[in-house]
Formats: structure tokens, C-alpha cells, sequence
């Protein structure tokens, strides 16, 4: 008895002897209001926030660290729901698949992570590699190596031929013929397979390509690649393991198709047709827009020899609409949450899209908000981040201005804490 009472009173001694942090913020974005307070300190004791109180507070404890913030605006750690973690952009992207092995992906991959976790991104939902992008979740999650918080879709799921198909383009002793094991589905029996697939491999959301894609050695852009009933099997499967489903689409048939069937959230969105937006509306799923990624791809485009010849006019298509899209789906009252398709276009400028957002039309304030509230609600995260709130964990950024005024200070934060632990000072 004398030895429980010993270890309880040892344990109560080094929990009051643990040191907290105590954050002086001059400014302070509400997130779940959508307003800025002044003059607030966040008190973080291990990986959560423990309360935040008006004014400048000192603690008692002299182990106790003061963080001063005080010309600074502090806002939640940011999420972008729409990455490739596992890569980016290049001249040399379309040779990888043949060079790199899995060992030199997953340091890339590495490093990547930590360039996001730098700019401010401290969760990020991956959509679609290798397998590595699992390896690096669980890394990340063990502290292993420092990264965002990662939602992972593993391997995209595609129709033979289709934008996901990795196959596309290689010559026909290198083609094969993939099934779901290698994420690719055709009809209603491989859907389900393909989704049971992914959740042993242990992926977090399922990712289909409902439409053609510009990045993907193939013609068409826009054409619808999953049947309805393929769509369906899908999203059931899914929801049978805890699963949602996003699904890329750029022509507005494919769209439909997933709307109707189930899936979460369209990413890209780029031919959507008012039609559309209405069933979205409708259906409560969400527009991940990926400006960034339309303008660099089209910018690349004219660029000659970046890009496969096949992939030129797709891109000069498709890149310069989504912007304009964006705008009349937010007029029109679509469901939106942030995401930028990082990867595409260099990992760690994710934050540019919040100032395309804006241009748009968007009120810089509801921008914040689709990266913080918003999404932490789809990925039924709300109760852990997104907020600055007592009970939150403690992913907590800084940027020089208020971005409720000036949004693009967002591309430059100073100050990043995620988990409790601070990476960027």
C-alpha cells in the first residue's frame, strides 16, 4: 500500500513540475466564429491546449516557457486536403516510376513532409502513391521523423486505362494487365475488392479518378471512367470500413455520376456545370478547387518538353478554368474546403491558393475557415484540430500581419507548433 501511495504522490509531483507553454498572441483567429480577439495567451501543456485566458499571463512555475507573440497573429495549424506526399513536379517525373526505389520515395517523401509541417500545414490528406505515403503516416505518428499529420488514401483507384491506372503510357511487356490489388477496378465485384485492399494496406480514405486527368499519360481530360454502379460499390465498401470517399473529376458526367453515388468530395471540379453544383448542394459534398495546381500546369505547359507531348493541351485546357469555376461554385453556395494538390505544383507553397481563394470572390476569413473548421469536420476531426480551444490539440502557427486583412501573409509563417512541440521558432 505504501508503494501505490508513494508512486501516486510521485506522479502527481513531476505532472505539477511538467513544463507547460505559455503563448502571449497579439492576435487570435477564431476559427469557429470566424473573428479576430487580441491580447490572449494559450496556455499548451503537453500535446493539447489546456485554456486560453484574456491578457498576458505569466506562469508561477519557473520550468514554465513563455513564447512572446505578441506582434504576431496566431491561428490554428492549417490542413490541405488535397496532396501527393510522396512527390512533386518535374522534368524527370515520368522516368521515377523506373528509377526510384521504394527506399529513395520514402526519403523524398521525408523530406517533403517536413517542408509542409514548415509552412504552416500540420495536417494534410494525401490522395494517392505508392504505399510509402502509409509508411510515412506511421512514422510520423511514432515520431520517427517530423510531418504533418497525414490522412492517407495509399493508391488511388482508377479503371483500366484511366487516369490512375499505372500503367498508362508503357510499352505493352510493361503494361500488364492490373487488377484491384494494384488499384485498378472493373465492375462492381473488383470495386469492392479494390476498397478492401486499400484498408489492408492501411489507408485512411478511398480516392477514385471518376474522370480523365490532365497529368496522366492518356487523351482525354474530362471522360467519365467509372460506371454509376461501380461508384456505388465503392462508396458502400468504404463505409462498411469507416472509409469516405474523394473522387478526382475535371468533366461534369463523372462528377455527377460520384455525386449521386456517394463520394464525399470532388477534387478539381473544373468543367462543373450549375447542375452540378445544385446536386452538391443537394448531396452536402464538398469542392476541393486546387487552383494552384490549374495555373502551374498550364503555366508548365508552355514550357517546352516539361510535360509528355500528350499531356500539353490537356493542360492548357483544363489549368486556366478552375479559378473561375471556384468563383461561381462559391456564388452558388457549393459546400468548399481548402485543398491544393501539392505535388503537382512544389510541396511547401500550398499557402498561394488561399490568395487565388480570394481573388475569386471568397472573404479571406471563410478561406481560413476551409482549412481549419471545415475540414477537420470531413475528416470527423472536429473535437481534435482546426480550432485554437481548450481540449484542441496543440497545432498552433503564427504569421506577421492579420490574414483576415492580408491573406497572402499566410505564405509566410514564423512560428509553427504542432502536437505540443514546437518545429519552427
Amino acid at each position: 500500500m505504501k508503494k501505490i501511495l508513494t508512486l501516486i504522490l510521485l506522479l502527481v509531483f513531476f505532472a505539477s513540475n511538467a513544463q507547460d507553454t505559455f503563448l502571449h498572441c497579439g492576435k487570435l483567429i477564431d476559427t469557429k466564429n470566424g473573428k479576430v480577439l487580441s491580447e490572449k495567451t494559450i496556455v499548451v501543456s503537453g500535446n493539447k491546449i489546456l485554456r486560453i485566458e484574456n491578457g498576458y499571463v505569466n506562469s508561477n512555475n519557473s520550468e514554465d516557457r513563455v513564447i512572446d507573440l505578441k506582434n504576431k497573429t496566431v491561428l490554428p495549424g492549417l490542413t490541405d486536403m488535397h496532396v501527393h506526399i510522396e512527390g512533386e513536379s518535374s522534368r524527370d517525373s515520368y522516368l521515377n516510376p523506373f528509377i526510384l526505389n521504394d527506399a529513395d520515395v520514402a526519403f523524398n517523401a521525408a523530406e517533403i513532409a517536413k517542408r509542409t509541417l514548415m509552412a504552416g500545414f500540420t495536417t494534410v490528406r494525401d490522395l494517392g502513391g505508392s504505399g510509402v505515403n502509409v509508411a510515412l503516416r506511421n512514422a510520423i505518428n511514432a515520431g520517427k521523423t517530423d510531418g504533418p499529420r497525414i490522412y492517407t488514401a495509399e493508391k488511388a483507384l482508377a479503371t483500366t486505362g484511366g487516369h490512375a491506372d499505372p500503367t498508362n503510357g508503357r510499352k505493352k511487356i510493361l503494361m500488364g494487365d492490373p487488377g484491384p490489388a494494384e488499384g485498378v477496378v472493373n465492375g462492381v465485384e473488383d470495386a469492392s475488392k479494390a476498397v478492401r485492399q486499400r484498408y489492408k494496406n492501411g489507408a485512411d480514405w478511398i480516392k477514385i479518378t471518376a474522370t480523365g486527368g490532365v497529368l496522366s499519360v492518356a487523351k482525354s481530360s474530362k471522360n467519365p471512367q467509372f460506371t454509376e454502379e461501380e461508384i456505388k460499390a465503392i462508396v458502400e465498401t468504404a463505409k462498411d470500413y469507416d472509409m469516405q470517399v474523394a473522387a478526382h473529376a475535371h468533366g461534369d458526367e463523372g462528377m455527377q455520376r460520384a455525386i449521386r453515388a456517394g463520394v464525399k468530395t470532388i477534387e478539381h471540379g473544373t468543367l462543373m456545370s450549375d447542375e452540378t453544383m445544385e446536386l452538391m448542394k443537394n448531396n452536402n459534398a464538398y469542392l476541393v478547387p486546387t487552383i494552384t495546381a490549374g495555373k502551374f500546369v498550364s503555366d508548365q505547359a508552355k514550357i517546352e518538353n516539361y510535360y509528355p507531348a500528350i499531356i500539353v493541351p490537356k493542360a492548357l485546357e483544363i489549368g486556366p478554368k478552375i479559378q473561375d469555376m471556384f468563383g461561381r461554385a462559391y456564388k452558388k453556395g457549393v459546400p468548399i474546403v481548402f485543398g491544393t494538390d501539392a505535388g503537382v505544383f512544389p510541396h511547401g507553397q500550398n499557402a498561394k491558393e488561399f490568395g487565388y481563394m480570394v481573388e475569386a470572390g471568397m472573404p479571406a476569413m471563410e478561406a481560413i475557415q476551409s482549412a481549419t473548421v471545415v475540414s477537420a469536420k470531413i475528416l470527423k476531426a472536429e473535437n481534435e484540430i482546426g480550432q485554437l480551444a481548450p481540449g484542441f490539440f496543440a497545432d498552433i502557427i503564427a504569421v506577421n500581419e492579420d490574414p483576415s486583412n492580408n491573406v497572402k501573409t499566410l505564405e509566410n509563417v514564423v512560428f509553427v507548433m504542432k502536437n505540443g512541440t514546437i518545429y519552427k521558432d
